[in-house]
């Protein structure tokens, strides 16, 4: 198995704090507007039947559930139901004293009611701008404005100046073709070609982020380290939508935090056509957060997973929902979990 040096300092504390107001709206949501800890009041359920209870979509419920198991608030049973802990107890009205009035207290926050109007309704009510930059159909994306594309692109930056050099050294160590989808700024296309000397990369992604990712191209070609001058001529930038326009074919192709922003069904559609654009003997390698196989933490992913359900189309996944979708799109999954750091890790399939 593939080991990287994880000697940096992980950041992960700063992105946990951040992401746990998801999920504390989550929690007092599942509590005062949905009811969910009286569902047990006779016995363990399935997950089949809490939606029916709770009248719950697929996608919220896989990120309701997860979290509160991750929590301590829910546990599933070896059967794969759900059931009240002995702590989630004190949120029902068969205990008492209890701490549902406690909880209360925050009950009103807007965006402890916005949260339960989501899971009910499984995103904004209203959606006619697009769900944070990501958009499907006619509708114009909000990343085709120059000012919304700039800013995501920068805000999600420094992670990627962080975690791109771990990333670069687990990647295949390779003269070949990379496709980095959806790869705003860059950097990890760059790192992985000043490892791989006689290897080039395309970036695609839309054109006003591929904007910004060639400012961070030509500062990397000016920074003095040896072999980036060289990125000027090997980089190649791609407009383009990964859903419907043609792929360049590719000996590695990376999909880093992309995933998940989508439903399932087009993760299907996206692991199909990365599965196609491959090269004979080329791999897919995704860098992300995942949850647990067994769907019930862990705790950093479940926060990420209520953000995400928060601002984009999907969620957090599992290691195992990915490989489902990478067999079924002809790849062989491979068995390397291999972490990074701020709780991410790599996962990778190949093409026979």
């Amino acid at each position: 198995m593939l080991t990287i040096d994880l000697s940096k300092l992980d950041l992960a504390p700063i992105t946990r704090h951040m992401r746990t107001m998801y999920s504390s709206r989550l929690l007092i949501a599942a509590v005062h507007h949905l009811n969910v800890f009286e569902q047990f009041i006779d016995g363990p359920q399935t997950i089949a039947e809490l939606q029916r209870r709770l009248d719950l979509k697929q996608r919220p419920a896989m990120v309701l559930f997860p979290a509160l198991c991750a929590m301590g608030m829910l546990k599933r049973d070896s059967a794969g139901n759900f059931a009240v802990t002995e702590i989630g107890r004190y949120l029902t009205t068969a205990v008492v004293p209890n701490l549902i009035g406690y909880l209360g207290l925050e009950k009103e926050d807007p965006g402890v009611v916005e949260m339960a109007q989501r899971i009910r309704n499984d995103g904004l009510l209203s959606t006619p701008q697009g769900i944070a930059y990501t958009i499907e159909g006619d509708a114009p994306s909000p990343m085709d404005d120059a000012d919304t594309a700039r800013f995501l692109t920068l805000a999600l930056a420094g992670r990627a100046q962080y975690l791109a050099p771990l990333v670069a050294k687990a990647l295949p160590q390779r003269k070949g073709h990379l496709l980095d989808v959806a790869g705003g700024t860059g950097l990890f296309s760059y790192e992985w070609l000043l490892l791989n000397p006689e290897s080039t990369a395309t970036i695609l992604d839309g054109k006003q982020v591929l904007t910004v990712a060639s400012e961070f191209r030509d500062a990397y070609a000016q920074s003095g380290r040896a072999g980036a001058d060289t990125l000027l001529e090997r980089v190649r930038f791609v407009p383009g939508n990964m859903l419907d326009d043609e792929l360049p074919r590719a000996d590695v192709v990376l999909a880093a935090s992309l995933f998940h922003d989508w439903p399932e069904s087009t993760c299907e559609k996206l692991a199909r056509r990365f599965a196609a654009a491959l090269n004979p003997g080329g791999e897919l390698w995704v860098h992300d957060m995942f949850l647990d196989d067994t769907l019930d933490g862990p705790l950093p992913a479940t926060d990420y997973s209520a953000q995400l359900f928060w601002v984009t189309k999907g969620r957090a996944y599992s290691r195992k929902e990915y490989r489902r979708w990478f067999s079924d799109a002809g790849l062989t999954p491979t068995k390397d979990n291999i972490p990074t750091l701020i709780d991410y890790g790599l996962i990778a399939a190949r093409k026979h």
